[in-house]
């Protein structure tokens, strides 16, 4: 195992990995508004349909590069510059959380539960699926 493994193992990370960290993060945002506007270009949805698509897709991939990394498929190292980085620049947690109050604003209740917690239950089950072919690789 390299040393940037053992040290990102223990959890301190190195420099490197913390600015690949970095450069995955920036990335995975420019993932999510080009899917995004990619989305919203060719639907006009009354639902927020492509950041469910976008929480839903980054719960599968963080689900699946964590059954990877646990299988030792993928370095320990690897897996955060992925799921931390690239990853958690592409979901939008916060942005379904503010979409899901304008809903609320708007007095259209049964999609502001929809978008909270279905959106919830379904990315859990996404992150389940994802780790589970992820291990089983």
């Amino acid at each position: 195992m390299a040393a940037a493994d053992r040290e990102a193992n223990r959890g301190g990370g190195t420099v490197i990995t913390a600015l690949l960290i970095a450069a995955g993060g920036g990335v995975g945002a420019a993932l999510r508004l080009a899917l995004n506007g990619t989305v919203h270009r060719r639907v006009r949805p009354e639902y927020p349909i492509a950041m469910t698509i976008i929480n839903l897709v980054g719960s599968f991939a963080l689900g699946f590069i964590t059954g990877l990394a646990g299988g030792r498929v993928v370095p320990e190292s690897w897996a955060l510059v992925l799921g931390v980085g690239l990853v958690g620049g592409f979901t939008a947690f916060s942005t379904t959380s503010f979409q899901t109050l304008r809903l609320v604003q708007e007095r259209r209740w049964w999609m502001a539960v929809v978008n909270s917690f279905g959106m919830l239950v379904v990315a859990v089950i996404f992150a389940g699926v994802g780790l589970w072919i992820g291990r089983i690789l």
